[in-house]
């Protein structure tokens, strides 16, 4: 049993703005440098400003959560703005880190650092199995796992670099609205030394490449994904599941300043056409309006979509360069970041309760189950003065009980009432047969014997067949006087029936329609029917078959419209089935749909009766 606890439950706010904060780089003389100075600089902590390029006897100031200066070391980084979200991810909710900024501005170093300056990456990852160890050092009762991910967006194609492979990851929603990839490799972590030995040569597997601006630089996005799982020892048993999303992005680029040609101008336009989404993404979220939100526009913004807009408590750090030839670059990551700390996400603690069924006797059961089922409502009240029965859970109390009777009376009527209308249909299908071997009979004798004569025709007015009718046709038997089969009926004109005739075969086909309706609910020597069979006792085996390709073929190719058009198959078996062929092809034989999620075998053979009889038209 799912649920989803909002934050405010266990202390914290209902919303969480994204907070941003803004790193400048160390100014970088170069040599062909008009010794202009930094064109950006920092006020206080928190404000920092930037000349007026309409105008340059003015600055545009700039508000933000935190400013690290250059002398801000990666310690300070990452205890100012990244240490005070990281506690949320123990207690079930999800918490985002992710650098932003131009190429060559020092995102990397800021997410990975170097050996002697650990970056946010590594500190984060330590933090995490620090309050993880410290909390099982306070015996709270609760047993922790962790487990990570690692992927790239390269060129709009999501690869894992865990393992990789140049085969591009699909992007998928669950029910909860909950963004994963099928397919990602998810490593458990025992400690931060296990961690290190996953990580490092993961990022290796990362592309780069050098450009005029930087020696190694990012040509892809990359995602790393810390997942925490808590799961309570003593009953309920709840489970609580936080995931830290830790972002490098690749730094938009000008391509007549990095001089990029071939592959790497490729590169850059997919970084660009990707960060330009991001930037319609928080528009559209600042906006306010009713209007759809382009997540799905690009692979980063629909990986992002928990972290801006969605239920992730969200740290964006933005890297800028103070040179004068990245002025641009400066002042438009600026105003993404001022627009950025306007959007407000709604955090909430993914909370799963897994209470086991407890191991009850059944001879202890059995008598108090007994004695509630005799008893009258009015008397059923706990019995204060004698203690509960031993093996009897807290969740067993009367009211449950009386439940559980009501719905298994109300099962075994449903079962009675089956099996009553069963053996009815059954009868009526025996009259039917016999009456069908008179006609038959009747039949054989007309042929026989020709028109009968007048006195006997006047005797026998009120007979099935009149004597000006033609004489019934029979089928002609197939090979060496084959015999008819028992079910199989004489084929009658409609012209030549009378009206009893007609009744009579309508009522037939109305009770055989009752019966296959009803062996939906039957079971053959314990096991389920996995291939309507009876279909074929009563129809011809080829129309069958040709029903059969037919749901095949519609499985197939049929668009989401056609799928729910089928029987038993609604809107959300209908996606698991598109879902289910974009990942694994055709369905090579109908027996293949039982492996969508919520098809059993029972479900399976009723969704084939219901729809061999819609396609044949019954």
């Amino acid at each position: 049993m799912a649920q989803r606890v909002p934050a405010a439950d266990i202390g914290a706010k209902k919303t969480s703005r994204v907070r941003v904060a803004v790193r400048l780089r160390p100014y970088m003389e170069k040599e062909d440098d008009k010794a202009e100075g930094p064109c950006v600089r920092g006020l206080d902590s928190q404000n920092l400003e930037i000349i007026n390029w309409r105008n340059a006897t003015e600055t545009v100031k700039y508000h933000f959560d935190a400013f690290h200066d250059e002398q801000t070391t990666q310690q300070g980084v990452f205890l100012s703005s990244v240490k005070p979200i990281l506690p949320h991810i123990l207690s079930g909710q999800n918490a985002s880190v992710f650098a932003y900024g131009p190429t060559g501005a020092g995102k990397t170093h800021t997410m990975l650092g170097s050996p002697e300056q650990p970056g946010v990456i590594p500190r984060a990852v330590r933090e995490v199995f620090n309050m993880v160890r410290i909390q099982g050092e306070e015996q709270d009762g609760w047993d922790c796992s962790l487990a990570m991910s690692y992927l790239e967006i390269y060129n709009e194609k999501v690869l894992d670099l865990l393992s990789p492979s140049a085969q591009d990851l699909p992007i998928r929603e669950d029910k909860d609205r909950n963004i994963l990839i099928p397919g990602l490799t998810q490593t458990p972590l025992t400690s931060f030394s296990d961690f290190d030995r996953h990580f490092i040569p993961a990022s290796l597997n990362r592309t780069t490449a050098s450009t005029k601006l930087n020696q190694r630089s990012s040509r892809s996005h990359a995602i790393l994904l810390i997942k925490v799982v808590r799961t309570q020892r003593s009953r309920p048993h709840r489970q609580q599941t936080g995931k830290l999303y830790l972002v490098d992005l690749a730094g938009s680029e000008d391509n007549r300043r990095t001089g990029n040609q071939g592959l790497r101008l490729k590169e850059s336009g997919a970084i660009n056409l990707s960060l330009f989404t991001l930037s319609k993404v928080v528009d559209s979220l600042n906006t306010g309006t009713a209007g759809r939100v382009p997540y799905r526009d690009s692979k980063l913004t629909r990986l992002l979509q928990d972290s801006l807009g969605g239920s992730a408590h969200s740290v964006m750090i933005t890297n800028i360069a103070p040179e004068y030839s990245y002025y641009f670059d400066t002042f438009s990551a600026l105003n993404f970041a001022a627009k950025s700390k306007l959007i407000v996400n709604k955090p909430f603690v993914r909370e799963t309760l897994t209470v086991p069924v407890p191991q009850v006797k059944r001879a202890r059961e059995e008598p108090e189950a007994e004695r509630l089922r005799k008893k009258p409502k009015d008397d059923r009240k706990p019995n204060t003065a004698s203690p509960p029965a031993p093996h009897h859970s807290s969740t067993s109390a009367p009211s449950m009980l009386d439940r559980l009777i009501a719905l298994e009376k109300l099962i075994m009527g449903c079962q009675e009432k089956d099996k009553q209308t069963m053996q009815q249909s059954r009868k009526e299908i025996e009259e039917l047969k016999e009456r069908q071997k008179e006609f038959e009979s009747n039949s054989l004798n007309c042929q026989a014997g020709g028109h009968l004569s007048e006195e006997t025709s006047s005797s026998n007015q009120n007979s099935l067949f009149r004597n000006n009718l033609p004489p019934l046709q029979r089928k002609p038997a197939s090979g060496n006087a084959a015999k008819p089969k028992k079910q199989q009926a004489v084929v009658i004109p409609l012209q030549g029936q009378s009206v009893s005739q007609q009744v009579l075969v309508e009522k037939k086909t109305s009770v055989c329609k009752k019966k296959l309706l009803s062996d939906q609910h039957e079971e053959l020597d314990g096991k389920e029917n996995m291939v309507p069979s009876s279909l074929e006792s009563h129809f011809d085996r080829s129309l069958v078959e040709r029903s059969k390709q037919k749901i095949l073929m519609l499985l197939n190719t049929g668009s989401h419209k056609e799928l729910k058009g089928l029987q038993l198959i609604g809107d959300k078996k209908a996606k698991l089935i598109l879902g289910w062929r974009e990942i694994y092809g055709h369905f090579t034989k109908l027996e293949d749909l039982i492996q969508i999620e919520g098809i059993t075998e029972k479900r399976f053979s009723s969704f084939m009766k219901a729809n061999l009889l819609s396609s044949m038209g019954i």
